[in-house]
Formats: C-alpha cells, sequence, structure tokens
C-alpha cells in the first residue's frame, strides 16, 4: 500500500524488561479500539432495516425494498473480500476508522436527505456504498487479533471481540426510539448512530496500533513461546497478492466448506434480523416499541451466546469448530421452527423464539470467522476472512434481503420460512464436513 494506509515501519526493539508491561497495557487499549470500532460499523449497518415499516407506508413493495437493502450485502461481500486483500497490507489504526467516517457520512445522507429516498435506485447506489465502507471493519480486527493474541488464547479473544457487533447492531432499537422521542422523526434511524459512530472512530483511531514490531516488541508467538504448527521467520514476512490468494486460499478445501456453510449461516441470520421489524409488525401486529425492542434483544442475545460458543469449542469440544457450529445450528432450527409457527397472540413466545435464534446464531457466525483466521497464516487472515464473508454476504445476505422480500410478496410468510429452514438444515450439512478438523484449545 502506498501514503498512510500502509503498514507502519518496524522500530527497533524496546529493552526486554519493558515486553511484558508494554504487550499487557497494548492489548488491553487495541482490543478497546478494535470491540468498540467494529461495534461502531453495526450501528449503521442495519438502520435500513428500521426504517422499512415507514417506507412499506410510502408504496414501496417490500421486494422492492429487499432489492435495495440487498446492496448492503453485494457490496459487503465483495468489499470484505477485496478490501480484505488490501487490509493485510495496510495499517488497521488507518483502515478500520476510515471506513466507519465513510459509511457514517452515507447514513447522514439518509437522514437529511430527501432525495435519498426518492427511489429504488437511489437506494440502492447509497445503501451499495454503505456496504462497501461496511466492508472494511472485519478485515483489520481480525489482521490486528492474529499479530496481538497467539493461537491458543485466540479462541476466547475471537470470542469476546465478536460480540461488538451485538453490541452495536442491538443499540440501533434504542437509538432510534430516542430519536424518534427527540425529533419525531423516523429518519433518526440514520443520523443518530451516525453520530455516535464519528466519536467511536476518533476513539479507534487513538486506541489502535498496527503490528507488535511497529510498537518495538517480540511477536506474539516468540513473547507467548506459542507457535502454531508449521510456524516459521516466514510468517512474519508480508506475502504477495497471489501467495495469499492462490496458495493459502484457493487450494484449502476446508475453507471452502466453511464459505458454504456460511451462505445458509447469513440466510438464516438476516433472513430472521432484516425482516424482524415487518414480519413482528404485519403478522403479529407488535407495535413500533415492541418490534424496536425485539430488535434489541435479538442482537445483544447474541453476546452471551457467542461468549458461550467460544468457551465450549475451546473446552467441551476441544477446538472442534465444526461440532460446535453443528450443535448450535440445531438449536436455531428448533427455535426458527417455534417463531414462525407460534399462533398470533402469543407475544411473549414469539420474544423468547426470537431471542434464542440471537442466543444461538452468533456463535457459528463467530466460529466460521475464527476457523478461517486459523485456516491460513497470519498474514492472510484479512483474505481468508474476506474470502468466507464474501460467499456469506453475496450468497446469504443477498437472498435474505432480495429472495425473502420476493418469496413473503407472492407466497407470504410461510414460503419465507420454509426458505429459512431449508438454509438451516444445509448449515448444518456443511459444517458437519469440517468434524474432523480440530484447532489447538485454549490454555486456561
Amino acid at each position: 500500500m502506498i501514503g498512510f494506509l500502509a503498514p507502519a515501519a518496524h522500530k527497533p526493539p524496546i529493552p526486554s524488561d519493558r515486553v511484558d508491561a508494554t504487550y499487557q497495557r497494548l492489548r488491553w487499549q487495541i482490543f478497546a479500539g478494535i470491540f468498540l470500532g467494529y461495534a461502531g460499523y453495526y450501528l449503521l449497518r442495519k438502520n435500513f432495516s428500521l426504517a422499512m415499516p415507514y417506507l412499506v407506508e410510502q408504496g414501496y413493495s417490500r421486494g422492492e425494498l429487499g432489492t435495495a437493502l440487498s446492496a448492503v450485502a453485494i457490496a459487503y461481500g465483495l468489499s470484505k473480500f477485496l478490501m480484505g486483500m488490501v487490509s493485510d497490507r495496510s495499517n488497521p489504526r488507518y483502515f478500520l476508522p476510515l471506513g466507519l467516517v465513510l459509511s457514517a457520512l452515507v447514513m447522514f445522507l439518509f437522514g437529511f436527505a430527501p432525495w435519498a429516498t426518492s427511489s429504488v435506485g437511489i437506494m440502492f447506489v447509497l445503501l451499495f456504498l454503505n456496504g462497501w465502507f461496511q466492508g472494511m471493519g472485519w478485515p483489520p480486527s481480525g489482521r490486528t487479533m492474529v499479530h496481538w493474541w497467539s493461537q491458543k488464547e485466540r479462541g476466547g479473544v475471537v470470542s469476546v471481540w465478536n460480540v461488538a457487533h451485538n453490541v452495536g447492531g442491538g443499540l440501533i432499537g434504542p437509538l432510534f426510539l430516542l430519536g424518534l422521542a427527540w425529533f419525531h422523526d423516523w429518519h433518526s434511524a440514520f443520523y443518530v448512530p451516525a453520530a455516535v459512530a464519528l466519536g467511536v472512530a476518533v476513539f479507534a483511531f487513538l486506541a489502535m496500533r498496527d503490528t507488535p514490531q511497529s510498537c518495538g516488541l517480540p511477536s506474539v508467538e516468540t513473547w507467548k513461546q506459542d507457535f502454531p504448527e508449521g510456524y516459521d521467520a516466514n510468517h512474519e514476512r508480508e506475502f504477495s497478492t497471489r501467495e495469499i490468494f492462490v496458495e493459502h486460499v484457493l487450494k484449502n478445501r476446508l475453507l471452502w466448506y466453511i464459505a458454504f456453510a456460511n451462505v445458509f449461516v447469513y440466510l438464516l441470520r438476516y433472513g430472521v434480523l432484516d425482516w424482524a421489524p415487518t414480519y413482528l409488525k404485519e403478522a403479529k401486529h407488535f407495535s413500533v416499541d415492541k418490534t424496536s425492542w425485539a430488535y434489541f434483544l435479538y442482537e445483544w442475545a447474541g453476546i452471551p451466546g457467542t461468549l458461550l460458543c467460544g468457551w465450549l469449542s475451546d473446552k467441551l469440544f476441544r477446538g472442534n469448530r465444526g461440532a460446535t457450529g453443528v450443535v448450535f445450528m440445531v438449536g436455531v432450527l428448533i427455535a426458527t421452527l417455534v417463531y414462525w409457527l407460534n399462533p398470533e397472540g402469543n407475544p411473549g413466545i414469539d420474544l423468547a423464539a426470537l431471542i434464542s435464534i440471537g442466543f444461538l446464531i452468533y456463535g457459528p457466525v463467530m466460529l466460521i470467522g475464527l476457523q478461517a483466521l486459523e485456516l491460513v497464516p497470519k498474514k492472510a487472515a484479512g483474505t481468508a476472512a474476506g474470502f468466507t464473508g464474501l460467499f456469506g454476504y453475496l450468497g446469504g445476505s443477498v437472498a435474505a434481503s432480495a429472495l425473502v422480500g420476493y418469496t413473503t410478496d407472492h407466497y407470504g410468510w410461510n414460503g419465507s420460512f420454509i426458505l429459512l429452514i431449508g438454509a438451516c438444515v444445509l448449515a448444518i450439512v456443511f459444517l458437519a464436513l469440517t468434524l474432523g478438523h480440530k484447532s489447538a484449545p485454549r490454555r486456561a
């Protein structure tokens, strides 16, 4: 990379008696940066879903809005992959905040420019731009984690970091209600979270750093004396784009399995999340405040679920990420059936089922990202994560937006839930193909 995005140069090693203290201090600081920074991205990811019931009232069909919303998934899938390759050769301290600021600017347009929601085409273009900028969040976070935490401690670290998107995504609903109370304007679903995200971007820039070597520290493998199988000095050099993409991604059979699993995990995840406000309003007759809080509970239920999933994958399943994912997806299947088949008039059961899906679905999402990091050398981490994300978003999330919308228009909500149940079953099948692979369990 050229200019300010280029990786930071290595600094002369600091005295050995300062290494431990410096590592400990910087790891807390950097984790706060990538955690809150990534949460900030999710403040701007699904705002359009909360606005869709109001846009339906303005005359747009669910299929049209689903098509517009699919732009986020298309752009995000491409960006997470392509910008992941850029991220592997960039300084995450600049890369992550830059994407967050650009995404916030798009949301301000949605909030303040009347033309931004004047046609499906304009909404598609703006949502595409937002999706592209959103793709600049995961890769620098993944690059940071594989450089600052060793393999045997990474399962716990990634599971804690992964709940950042639940924190950010869950806050969209309360921020929307706050905006409605303050401004009496449904467009506040866009501009209130965007204002908060700008402050988060500043914090992330101040807290983050590039590699340990750029701070005068040894590699984390050397510091922790935790060397993964096959590790040597070659793992610390920067790979060429061809080496990363061909040797470590395209030729990796297990990476292909989890990429296909990601398609169906994301179809279920976003098929439920994106359409929850509309489904609960139309099929279950929830009020706007109840749908906003349901959205919040779905996201925040993923926090304990993800932490439990990370712990179980390390301790009970001894590093077998695939087996852990299968167990959680079976639970998702059961909860989705309850969410669908529960008759109208039982809101408590609807909420319990939605919370259960949120509790269970984010564990497999996290495990697929973790497996992608563990199946390649750390200098290829962003590209590997982007590769699985490309499948998840271009396949699963696009289908969750456009396909679910049109299926609902033509076959009702029952048709859409049959689609979601099928996706859940296929996710279990592809995760099961990785059952023979185990990562090293994290030390207690």
